[in-house]
């Protein structure tokens, strides 16, 4: 059995869909109260465990950074003490906001972290504080999850094209679009692979291929839908919002591949799947 912290969210519902799991919702684990995710793993005692919940909201966590840390970072911390005190495997997910979004190169894990944003640095410090721990872990980050259920770019377009026959959208933020179904398919890969080679622990990137702008992005939304919706492609500075958000969000998974032998969806498919389940085509 492996057991999940989250339960509504985008990829937490995903591995839900997969069988032998057990998903916990706030009302049984409170990640503000870090020794109740401690005490959840020592209760329940998996064969694994992943971190599919966390602190996302970008905006409000800059007013709310220090609840933004403790469930990003102490509460993972309290995870993986207790995933080495079982000594089993740790799948945590991670972002691409722990990266400044400078350059137009794909982030490679083992490059510094240097988040712009309260968001990102929580994340960052989540990271550090696993690593330091030593367990048996699998650090994921990814980028711009997208699902047929939960609050996503996807759903956001479809709702706004219903009364509008044009929409500004940023094209100069560039990064892989993920499916939640293909996050949620690693991640179970990656617990039998560690349950198996702990060594292959480490910090790895898990994103959509092939890298494309919001406003490019939107625009296989409505083709794919068959929608009449013109894009019209803005800069960041167009569309301001509290939090910074990275303009390179491209990501290295050449690692992942190598070694869990998982390689880059298209997210093209990915979007067609989500747009049938939600009943648009």
């Amino acid at each position: 059995m492996i057991l999940i912290f989250g339960k509504t969210g985008q990829v937490a519902t995903e591995l839900q869909r997969t069988g032998d799991v057990i998903a916990l919702d706030r009302n049984l684990t409170d990640l503000s109260n870090p020794s109740s995710c401690y005490d959840a793993i020592k209760v329940h005692t998996p064969e694994a465990v992943i971190n599919a919940a966390g602190y996302t909201n970008v905006d409000k966590a800059e007013s709310e950074e220090i609840l933004a840390t403790i469930v990003n970072a102490n509460s993972p911390k309290a995870m993986a003490q207790a995933c080495e005190t079982l000594k089993i495997p740790l799948v945590h997910l991670s972002t691409d906001y722990v990266f400044d979004g400078t350059g137009d190169q794909p982030w490679q894990p083992k490059d510094v972290p240097n988040p712009q944003n309260a968001y990102g640095r929580s994340k960052k410090i989540g990271e550090d504080c696993i690593r330091a721990v030593g367990s048996t872990h699998c650090i994921l980050r990814t980028s711009w999850v997208i699902s047929s259920h939960g609050n996503n770019f996807v759903k956001t377009m479809l709702n706004l094209s219903e009364n509008r026959d044009a929409l500004s959208v940023v094209a100069d933020q560039i990064g892989g679009p993920t499916p939640a179904k293909d996050i949620a398919k690693a991640c179970l890969q990656i617990v039998e692979q560690l349950r198996q080679d702990p060594s292959k622990s480490g910090t790895y990137h898990f994103s959509g291929t092939e890298d494309v702008s919001w406003a490019d992005f939107a625009t296989e939304i409505f083709k794919q839908t068959g929608r009449l919706v013109s894009v019209l492609p803005i800069p960041t500075c167009d569309y301001p919002t509290s939090a910074v958000r990275p303009l390179n969000s491209r990501l290295d998974c050449r690692k992942t591949g190598e070694v869990f032998s998982i390689h880059r969806p298209d997210w093209r498919i990915g979007l067609n799947d989500i747009l049938t389940e939600l009943g648009v085509i």
